[in-house]
């Protein structure tokens, strides 16, 4: 997921220098830009430590699942609330 989020970014940034955004639209996307990444970085970490305890423990999946679904919906969220900044920053431009 974490090179979807790269991709997206490398055109929003190249979007953003076509279109001549603001700089503080700039500062909002970046970020967004920056929120998304790190929760994709927190939801892995915390997928990394539900796999140490299900594998020391021995429990099943599903003893996981929780946090796991918690931590990719914080990720899906914020790129939810990104895509939808930016086309309030973009579609006017367009």
């Amino acid at each position: 997921n974490m090179k979807v989020h790269v991709v997206a970014a490398m055109i929003v940034i190249t979007l953003g220098f076509v279109l001549n955004i603001t700089r503080f639209e700039w500062m909002i996307l970046l970020l967004c830009i920056a929120g998304v990444m790190s929760l994709e970085m927190v939801n892995t970490a915390l997928e990394e430590i539900a796999n140490l305890v299900r594998d020391t423990d021995h429990l099943a999946y599903g003893a996981t699942r929780r946090m796991r679904d918690m931590a990719a919906g914080a990720v899906l969220i914020m790129a939810i609330a990104s895509a939808i900044i930016g086309g309030l920053i973009f579609l006017p431009k367009i």
